[in-house]
């Protein structure tokens, strides 16, 4: 008897997580989507700040949600960007420089005041966790949206 208990907690435990899945090909996801983005991106894209800027640690800390072809515009922070991306198969570019094909587990380090753009590829939606470090420098400046001519430029794998 009590070897069917355990079997029908672990059960109904299991149940629980594979309902969470939210259809992602990973499981579940570890932060909800949140708040639609209504500028400076092309496409669908959610945005959940994790961090807020405070006078302690400086830092912004968010995660974003890319559904597939979705694109966030050019834009620099003043004291870089590092991204994990932490679900899907996505797109980076710095300016002048080849699109850079990322996947779960990738990190992106986008140097102070560069020019880049980041996103999902077309049959992949993309999740990554931002960390804007020194934000008391400013968090970011949106510059111009990435044409479909840019989005479909050269790509290298990683």
């Amino acid at each position: 008897m009590k070897r069917i208990v355990i079997i029908a907690i672990v059960s109904i435990f299991l149940f629980h997580l594979d309902s969470r899945a939210q259809n992602t090909p990973s499981g579940p996801i570890i932060f909800s989507k949140s708040t639609k983005a209504t500028a400076n991106f092309t496409g669908t894209v959610w945005v959940k700040t994790l961090v807020s800027l405070d006078s302690t640690f400086h830092c912004v800390v968010g995660t974003v949600t890319f559904e597939p072809g979705a694109r966030s515009y050019w834009h620099t922070h003043n004291a870089g960007q590092i991204l994990l991306v932490t679900d899907g198969t996505g797109y980076t570019q710095q300016k002048g420089k080849p699109i850079r094909v990322v996947h779960k587990g990738d990190t992106i380090i986008c140097p102070p005041n560069v020019e880049h753009w980041h996103g999902a590829a077309p049959g992949s939606s993309m999740t990554h966790i931002s960390i804007i470090p020194n934000a008391d420098r400013g968090v970011v400046n949106w510059l111009r949206p990435v044409t479909d001519q840019e989005y479909n430029g050269q790509k290298v794998n990683n």
